[in-house]
């Protein structure tokens, strides 16, 4: 659902092609055997991250923040991970090994930005729990405003428009 999100949200939403439901919709269905297959492998190694947290706050002394700390800067490249694994699995065709890995790439490479959009992750999360009635938009903005980063980013790996395609008829959206 969050790839079908975030391609929803930047071929209807910021390029204005499209219809909405109609969009969602393929897209889920298009990626639902990978993306459900990602999700659970996210799942698990959130699960994973949290019992070792745990199990390291249970230490004392050196220990203790020695592997808090590691785990902690585990727990955020998972999350780097988590950011950008849908929207480069609705865009991109690639197997889960190497969506995940190019993911990966794509966190560490572009570091700043990363950072940043955990920040607006972090944000949109703190404002549904804070005020609940907006988790009802709070995704849809989140992925708003995480796509203007992404998508500047997925254009340095995007091939130029083809000719071949444009006169196939073939619709490129994502490459203005």
């Amino acid at each position: 659902a969050t790839t079908a999100l975030y391609y929803t949200v930047v071929k209807n939403v910021r390029k204005e092609r499209g219809y909405p439901f109609r969009e969602f919709f393929k897209s889920f269905k298009d990626n639902f055997k990978q993306g459900a297959l990602i999700t659970i492998m996210l799942v698990v190694a959130y699960i994973v991250m949290y019992i070792d947290i745990q199990f390291a706050k249970t230490l004392t002394g050196i220990p203790n923040m020695i592997l808090v700390s590691i785990f902690m800067g585990m727990l955020i490249v998972l999350v780097s991970i988590n950011i950008y694994v849908f929207p480069y699995l609705s865009r991109f065709e690639a197997k889960t090994k190497q969506t995940l890995l190019n993911s990966l790439f794509l966190a560490i490479r572009h570091l700043p930005s990363t950072l940043l959009l955990i920040v607006i992750l972090i944000a949109g999360a703190s404002l549904a729990f804070i005020i609940p009635i907006f988790i009802i938009i709070v995704p849809s903005l989140t992925v708003l405003l995480q796509s203007f980063l992404i998508e500047r980013i997925f254009k340095k790996y995007m091939p130029d428009k083809s000719k071949e395609n444009l006169e196939e008829g073939i619709d490129e959206w994502y490459l203005e």
